[in-house]
């Protein structure tokens, strides 16, 4: 009989793929008001993100917010309205000038954020109109509703992916503190228990790597679904 594919065992879930509940301070989305100020109170660490959070002031109602790269202690956040365009603060799309970059944008209006989050990272708006059209970080043209809110300003926490990890350990702590895996062993180097690829004197398929679409889970590697050839 043979074993579980490594995406069966972390489909199936459980404490040991999960990403640690402790180090998540807390869920990040933005404010509900249509309109309003808030004052930043202090610059805290996340362990679970890869940026600082902010901890906002909203008129005694305490929340967090994805730090820009800019903000400071003491600072005053705008909410909705006509805001100036300076990093932190939060209106829709539609009122944000082309060229201004944007951070934690909502996919539908009032949903609290749900793209451009990771530190560092920023959307570009391109174009306004029936849709407001951003350049994603992927390089890909998205659009979004006008509506939809966004955080103006770069996430801060940008240079964290420049300082060399410099050996092997450092890498495995870094990605099992966040329950991912720092190896990725080929199938053909397996038993053949152990994967579908895998046995054979010698490091080679030994069938045809095409996966139907349909195919169940346990035989879901190799090339999954291929376009088929069209004939022009």
């Amino acid at each position: 009989m043979g074993k579980r594919l490594r995406t069966q065992r972390r489909g199936r879930g459980g404490p040991h793929y999960r990403s640690p509940s402790h180090r998540h301070v807390d869920d990040v989305r933005l404010p509900a008001m249509s309109e309003g100020t808030g004052v930043i109170m202090d610059l805290i660490s996340a362990p679970g993100r890869t940026c600082p959070l902010a901890v906002v002031d909203f008129g005694g109602v305490k929340d967090y917010q994805l730090a820009a790269e800019g903000t400071k202690v003491g600072q005053e956040l705008s909410v909705g309205g006509s805001p100036a365009m300076s990093p932190g603060n939060i209106t829709i799309l539609a009122k944000i000038s082309e060229g201004t970059p944007v951070h934690n944008i909502e996919s539908k209006p009032g949903d609290g954020g749900k793209y451009v989050k990771a530190g560092g990272s920023s959307a570009t708006v391109v174009s306004r109109g029936e849709k407001v059209v951003l350049l994603m970080p992927s390089g890909a043209l998205k659009e979004f509703h006008p509506n939809c809110r966004a955080a103006i300003g770069v996430v801060a926490g940008g240079g964290r992916t420049e300082k060399p990890l410099a050996k092997a350990g450092k890498n495995f702590l870094t990605l099992r503190s966040r329950s991912r895996a720092n190896k990725h062993v080929k199938g053909i180097a397996m038993n053949a228990v152990d994967h579908p690829h895998g046995g054979g004197s010698h490091p080679h398929i030994g069938g045809p790597s095409t996966k139907s679409r349909n195919a169940s889970p346990g035989q879901k590697v190799g090339r999954l679904s291929p376009q088929k050839k069209v004939k022009k």
